[in-house]
């Protein structure tokens, strides 16, 4: 039913509005939003912290997955509490990688976690960090490989529901980085997951080039994508009217309204 309903309200919208609704940026530090009006919050615990209130325990200090579910359920009710729907959160890479306490000393925790949040839930940073050097938020280019290990907390996590994924900036063995790449997305959509696809930030650096990184990412798969400048987002709703003209944007704008259509379900029912 949401299904349907998404797919006859895309088709209702004219190409600006069609744009406009696959941009993300930032509202407020470490909070985001754009025109689907989805609010998401960059709320890990630790030393990334969206929200004063929610819980500050970091990904590393976990040592039990009833623990991490207990606690992802508590940042679910934090992040009700001002209004945000989708949580930038669990980390799923793999104990070593680049991320330090951010990351969860047993995929396990981090997938107990993901359930605690529910449709909150975010994922990241797809296919995993855990063979990087660096973390992509250090270095504008990271090479990285996948392995089965890094692939297992998702494939976990969308048996269990997830709704949402965000992919990595980071290089594996292709041309272009994971958020652009198309290979990236084939391989996220044949673990099952048939819900919302974010990129990582494309705001990487001050000279990103905007309009073809936004093109390449949607036409790669991508639902979303993450501009943390809203110069740079505004430029990217700019470059993606042609392609709503063309039609290119109708699959990701009927995902995007089914997403949101369920998180507004959730709403009604707390």
């Amino acid at each position: 039913m949401l299904a349907a309903l998404a797919v006859a309200a895309a088709f209702a919208l004219g190409p600006q509005q069609k744009a406009a609704l696959l941009v993300v940026t930032t509202d407020r530090p470490r909070v985001f939003g754009g025109a689907a009006g989805i609010v998401f919050a960059d709320q890990e615990g630790g030393a990334v912290q969206a929200l004063p209130d929610a819980p500050h325990t970091a990904a590393r200090a976990y040592r039990s997955p009833v623990r991490a579910l207990a606690v992802g359920r508590a940042t679910r009710t934090a992040l009700r509490r001002h209004g945000i729907d989708v949580d930038f959160a669990p980390v799923f890479d793999a104990s070593d990688g680049p991320l330090g306490s951010r990351q969860f000393f047993d995929p396990s925790y981090a997938v107990a976690f993901a359930r605690g949040l529910g449709a909150a839930a975010c994922a990241k940073h797809f296919p995993g960090l855990g063979t990087a050097a660096h973390s992509t938020d250090d270095r504008p280019h990271v090479d990285a490989h996948v392995r089965p290990r890094d692939l297992a907390p998702y494939r976990a996590a969308i048996r269990n529901g997830l709704r949402c994924v965000m992919v990595a900036n980071a290089f594996y063995g292709a041309r272009f980085r994971a958020s652009i790449e198309p290979s990236t997305y084939r391989l996220l959509r044949g673990l099952g997951f048939d819900g919302v696809a974010i990129t990582d930030s494309l705001s990487i650096v001050r000279a990103a080039p905007v309009e073809r990184w936004a093109r390449q990412a949607v036409r790669a798969g991508a639902d979303l994508v993450l501009f943390t400048s809203p110069a740079q987002a505004r430029r990217a709703i700019r470059a993606l009217v042609p392609l709503a003209r063309r039609g290119e944007l109708d699959a990701h704008v009927a995902r995007v309204l089914r997403y949101r259509a369920e998180l507004r379900s959730l709403r009604v029912r707390r």
